[in-house]
């Protein structure tokens, strides 16, 4: 605590004696302590000295409340920035195909490759008919295990992109709840966010 020169702190301990002294009085750190200036006159009043318990919760309490102030005016922010981007549904239903275009081209492409691989592993078998009983040769061998591992991460891409498309429509429709308030007349950060599907890199 800083003191000012010239400054008297003035308190009535426990036991109801009035003490006096120009620094803060450790008889009353329990309780409020008045600082006087040299006339006499009350510059401050100085609560008590809180424990390391009391000020950790009351330091606690603190962080929560700015906590929640951040959090107020994140979702201030973020409410504001929705109307500014979308001002009606139209233009948010065109930002979803925007965004939804590039990953239904790719899951198109990995599906198409992927009848192509299943088509030619039906060729190699019919290949492999001519050696029914027999060893195949190490190149038509090669081919089938080329023609698996292929197909393997096609599958793979395919499982990712169509999970891709779901979560990005999940944060569309997510958003387009909260812009519907918005558009009705909530005020920004009224509406309290749903569970978050995860939106990186979205919108």
């Amino acid at each position: 605590m800083a003191v000012a020169q010239g400054s008297i702190f003035t308190c009535t301990d426990n036991k109801g004696r009035r003490l006096t002294s120009d620094r803060p009085i450790a008889e009353c750190t329990d309780r409020e302590q008045r600082v006087l200036n040299s006339d006499g006159s009350v510059r401050q009043v100085v609560g008590p000295t809180q424990t390391a318990e009391e000020k950790s919760i009351a330091d606690e309490a603190q962080r929560r409340r700015q906590a929640l102030e951040t959090a107020r005016k994140d979702a201030i922010r973020h409410d504001r920035n929705l109307l500014n981007r979308y001002p009606n549904e139209r233009a948010h239903q065109k930002a979803r195909e925007g965004a939804l275009d590039t990953m239904r081209k790719a899951l198109k492409s990995s599906e198409a490759r992927l009848a192509e691989l299943e088509r030619e592993r039906k060729t190699l078998q019919n290949e492999a008919e001519f050696y029914k009983g027999r060893e195949l040769p190490a190149k038509l061998t090669g081919r089938f295990e080329y023609n698996q591992s292929a197909s393997e991460a096609q599958r793979t891409l395919v499982q990712n992109h169509r999970a891709e498309v779901s979560r990005i429509d999940a944060i569309y429709d997510d958003e387009l709840a909260r812009l519907r308030k918005l558009w009705a007349g909530a005020q920004p950060g009224s509406i309290p966010f749903a569970l978050p599907a995860s939106n990186a890199g979205y919108p």
